[in-house]
């Protein structure tokens, strides 16, 4: 008997600057509400899903900062989305910027949780691989402050049982890593999913604007094969505030097929039903990790510095 989940993908289009999370909120309970009306019982919403992305400006005032991060969740903007989901028995998974106080110092976090079918928080991650620079650039018509308004996420990549699923997140820039998707692959993750940013014009790199939306599915695909999972991976899409951002928010099956794509840069639900035994047709007969992994010859990636190169 094959285990099946109808699973949602929750593309917002842009956010203004001047928009409330209240606004925000009641745009994402539209997509959950018509995400649990075709059936699906989890829904995967984008990173910092209640704002705009906000690491495009530079800002020296801390406070100024801090007014982008939540220090709490649910809280009052975000506890109809918790109400709802427990209403409908449908789960999600949300990202937003994360303010909070562990061992004394204040720290901010590039966050997702996930929240089963009951409205409970079961499971957080807090993005690892963070792009961008920490100082202002003059150069770019933007900027990329990831690396000033963040630190890197102290959690590892946890993998959760969630009402009979086993699921990881990733955070935008983290998908494109394959060490993300190997260690949830390893811990029996059957879907790994997270929302991402994605600027159309890559300003370091301009030659390969072209590219943006190959190599988001490429680095969507060949996790979801590599590792046998199911990939589901939420845009903020548009033009916001000056920068364009991608959509193709997507489902990937275990093979690496595109079940399911998204079609305009707008607020937008795509739904796939997942057969989750299927993680085992992959992992049993092409990646068997326990039967064919070599893992004394992968040292080197967990080193800082490479070896030397050795010429025979």
């Amino acid at each position: 008997m094959t285990r099946k989940l109808t699973l949602a993908v929750a593309q917002l289009g842009p956010i203004a600057r001047a928009e409330t999370r209240e606004q925000v909120v009641r745009r994402l309970l539209a997509m959950l509400r018509e995400a649990a009306g075709r059936g699906a019982t989890f829904v995967v919403f984008p990173e910092t899903a209640l704002t705009t992305f906000f690491p495009r400006w530079f800002f020296e005032d801390q406070a100024e900062v801090d007014a982008w991060f939540e220090t709490e969740m649910p809280n009052a903007a975000t506890l109809p989305l918790f109400e709802a989901a427990a209403e409908l028995g449908v789960g999600f998974n949300l990202g937003y910027a994360e303010l909070t106080t562990e061992d004394g110092p204040v720290r901010h976090f590039n966050t997702s949780i996930l929240v089963d079918t009951k409205g409970r928080i079961v499971g957080k991650y807090r993005k690892v691989h963070l792009p961008g620079h920490a100082e202002y650039e003059a150069y770019r018509p933007w900027q990329h402050l990831e690396k000033r308004y963040f630190e890197p996420g102290n959690l590892g990549f946890p993998v959760y049982e969630m009402d009979s699923a086993k699921v990881g997140m990733f955070i935008c820039n983290d998908r494109r890593w394959p060490e993300t998707w190997r260690v949830m692959g390893l811990k029996g993750a059957e879907i790994i999913c997270g929302g991402f940013n994605t600027p159309t014009h890559n300003p370091p790199v301009p030659q390969h604007d072209h590219l943006t939306s190959y190599h988001h599915l490429l680095s969507m695909q060949a996790g979801s094969y590599q590792n046998g999972v199911w990939g589901a991976a939420a845009a903020k899409a548009g033009m916001e505030e000056g920068s364009m951002l991608l959509g193709h928010s997507c489902i990937c099956a275990p093979t690496g097929e595109i079940v399911a794509l998204s079609s305009t840069l707008g607020d937008e639900v795509i739904t796939a039903a997942c057969d989750l035994d299927a993680c085992r047709h992959i992992r049993d007969e092409i990646f068997n990790f326990k039967r064919h992994r070599q893992p004394r010859h992968y040292g080197l990636i967990s080193e800082v510095e490479a070896e030397p190169l050795t010429v025979a």
